[in-house]
């Protein structure tokens, strides 16, 4: 697949022109995991300003996922039976990720930001394997995905399953452990070598120690011990003083405040607008610099960056658009939500299952660093394996309900299914509203056109009678679209966003 350059040139200036198609499309496969025709229609003509601010209040306002039954379960809480202990906490684990995978594809910007920062501030399910760990880390996601970035990056640290993860559980004053002191400014605030020192490292780990109380039964939340943690002087990023785990937020926050704003600006950038962040031929930096100042001048709330940015003509110029290789997560999310296909509960957990077998699982990036986005979604074995997926998604939804195909077809054409003769009329809308450019020549829409065709006789496409083609009317209408949605979800330009 080609990699695209990016040639954005536009400013952070507000996109004023009332929202096409096009790019209420755009905003949704970005801001979420795309959303219905309805939906998407309902926005063109909408001031993009106004309809952003919408969804950002929605998701400042949006109450976590409730506490589950099991929250605050010890060990003591499982069955002593090994079998039964691990079929109930695996079914705890499925539930929860149900519930946490129907919000991604519900709450719009909410949790496509807690899910995006979940693969920022990582850790790893099957490194603390504990449920009550999970519950409270995606807690702290997502009461803080759109809130302070300073508050959120003090009470991720002190998540048990951060503690456990990043061994801030073994970080003793006699021995200090410099896991998440490293990680803290590598790859959580700074970015690597960006504004830090090893010894900084070192200082830091001596003032984190002293949370290291597990309690008796395993998988107690972590408490603070005062005698396990080191009192002595230390000097952090040039300050001095007998500093613990606030002091290190604070002097971090007070003394890297501009290397703190870029880096976690830039990420947003890459993440929404575009992986290519550092070609001197754009605009990126600029962008990235205005988000920056934005950043700070509001003690580094993240809404009005966010607000900012999806505000900008520089997020809806053409060159932003359908740039984006998708996650194994927007591949398929998208296309459910895009379809407005009938699913069940069991078609989200296949949905996340085949995720993870595109090496995309839920709560366990795979490693430290996290899932590296983009390119790396696109290998030989990966392709085929949506190809596969996706075709064996689309046939279950046929097979459940033909009729649904013809609904989404007449969805996407509106008059022009319920009157033309000319199936390349109605597949060409289909084929503009499923990819985020359409194809990339006449020669290609023709191959499109020829599937959509499929074996119904050229007299029936030329009108003039009762027995004519439409796509409202004719019996096998349904398998048309399914055919071409098939042949779509094969082509490159399926795998953007």
């Amino acid at each position: 697949m080609e990699y695209f350059i990016n040639c954005n040139t536009s400013t952070l200036a507000a996109y004023n022109a009332p929202l096409d198609q096009l790019r209420a499309s755009h905003l949704y496969r970005r801001l979420g995991f795309s959303a219905s025709v309805d939906t998407i229609n309902q926005a063109v003509g909408q001031n993009a300003g106004t309809l952003v601010d919408a969804l950002v209040d929605q998701a400042i306002n949006m109450a976590p996922l409730p506490a589950p039954t099991w929250a605050d379960w010890t060990n003591a809480n499982y069955p002593e039976d090994d079998d039964a202990r691990r079929q109930l906490r695996n079914q705890q684990r499925t539930d929860f990720g149900l519930d946490y995978a129907n919000g991604m594809l519900n709450n719009n910007l909410r949790d496509r930001l807690s899910f995006f920062w979940s693969n920022h501030f990582v850790t790893e399910l099957d490194v603390y394997d504990c449920n009550s760990f999970l519950y409270y880390y995606i807690n702290c996601l997502q009461r803080n995905a759109i809130g302070n970035f300073r508050t959120f990056t003090s009470e991720i640290g002190l998540t048990s399953a951060m503690l456990y993860y990043l061994d801030g559980v073994f970080n003793n004053g006699n021995n200090p452990n410099e896991n998440y002191a490293r990680e803290l400014y590598e790859l959580f605030t700074l970015g690597e070598g960006n504004g830090y020192t090893e010894e900084d490292i070192i200082e830091t780990a001596k003032a984190l120690t002293g949370y290291v109380e597990r309690g008796e039964i395993g998988c107690t939340q972590v408490a603070f011990r005062a005698d396990r943690h080191d009192p002595g002087p230390k000097t952090i990023l040039g300050q001095t003083g007998n500093w613990g785990y606030d002091d290190v937020i604070n002097i971090l926050f007070q003394q890297r405040p501009n290397e703190i704003a870029e880096f976690v600006c830039r990420k947003l950038y890459e993440f929404f607008v575009h992986p290519d962040s550092k070609d001197e031929a754009n605009n990126a930096q600029t962008i990235i610099d205005g988000m920056s100042a934005t950043f700070l001048a509001n003690d580094f709330e993240l809404a009005p960056v966010l607000r900012q940015l999806f505000k900008s003509q520089h997020f809806f110029d053409d060159e932003a658009i359908g740039v984006i290789i998708k996650s194994p997560f927007d591949f398929y999310f998208n296309t459910l939500k895009e379809t407005s296909f009938a699913y069940t509960d069991t078609t989200v957990l296949e949905m996340a299952n085949y995720s993870r077998l595109l090496s995309q699982e839920l709560f366990d990036p795979v490693d430290v660093a996290g899932w590296q986005r983009d390119r790396s979604w696109i290998n030989t074995n990966f392709i085929i394996g949506r190809w596969l997926t996706i075709e064996s998604m689309l046939e279950a939804f046929y097979q459940a309900d033909n009729e649904q195909f013809r609904s989404l077809g007449l969805a996407i054409s509106g008059n022009v299914g319920l009157t033309s003769n000319n199936p390349d009329e109605v597949s060409r809308l289909i084929v503009d509203f499923m990819l985020p450019k359409g194809l990339l020549d006449d020669g290609e829409y023709q191959k499109a056109y020829d599937i959509f065709r499929s074996d119904v006789e050229d007299v029936y496409y030329e009108g003039g009678n009762q027995e004519s083609w439409t796509l409202a009317t004719w019996p096998a209408a349904p398998f048309q679209v399914y055919l071409l949605l098939q042949y779509l979800a094969r082509q490159p330009e399926f795998q953007l966003k």
